[in-house]
């Protein structure tokens, strides 16, 4: 659930987890410099056919197509990742908002050492980003350390922000994070990325679960 912070919880033996589908391309419109623009018509009807709101579904699209991540990464497995994690920034009633942010912040649970949780001291700059002084806290809705956002902060929507409350950039962020070790191109080696975000073979099953499932209803 928090990314970099699998340790948290257990040490499971990396499984081959990988779906074959999940790579599934997002069609460009048009580049304009050399940042592609993605096909707005594509990315309506596949919001419509996955039920994923239509600024996330541009959000993990724009990761993909963007090459901010550094291997191929399908935009499905950031999708599976953001609903594990927040149900794409709508976690409680939340909506997403068409800049990438949700109606409120989404803040993880204190790190305080109870509920099976580890006891880490937030920092001023992780207090900046969720107000807790004393505990530390995942934020945003691809639920990010600050300590590891701030190795992979990106800056998906090129509005000038690295905000990890913003899933355009938080997705961005995630892609770069999945892909530190490499290409994706084997089934153990997108296992492992993804057991990065949480070690744990339930999780990944689930995320596994979610990108097959968008894959399918993607291609209509």
């Amino acid at each position: 659930m928090l990314a970099g912070l699998g340790w948290l919880y257990h040490d499971e033996p990396v499984v081959d987890l990988t779906p074959a589908e999940t790579y599934v391309p997002a069609p460009v419109e048009r580049t304009t410099g050399a940042r592609p623009s993605l096909d707005p018509a594509w990315v309506r009807r596949t919001a419509e056919r996955t039920g994923i709101p239509a600024p996330a579904v541009r959000a993990y699209a724009t990761a993909q197509t963007s090459g901010v991540a550094g291997c191929d990464l399908g935009w499905t497995t950031l999708a599976g990742i953001g609903w594990v994690e927040s149900q794409h920034g709508t976690l409680y009633g939340r909506t997403l908002r068409a800049d990438g942010t949700s109606s409120s912040p989404i803040l993880g649970p204190a790190l305080d050492g109870r509920e099976g949780f580890a006891a880490i001291r937030a920092t001023p700059a992780g207090t900046a980003w969720h107000g807790d002084s004393t505990w530390e806290h995942a934020v945003g809705p691809m639920q990010f350390l600050p300590s590891t956002w701030a190795g992979v902060a990106a800056d998906g929507d090129r509005d000038g922000s690295r905000d990890p409350f913003d899933l355009d950039d938080a997705a961005a962020g995630a892609a770069r994070y999945l892909c530190a070790d490499g290409d994706l191109d084997s089934s153990q080696a997108w296992t492992a990325a993804v057991l990065r975000y949480n070690r744990s073979e339930a999780y990944a099953r689930d995320v596994a679960a979610a990108a097959l499932e968008y894959a399918d209803e993607a291609a209509g």
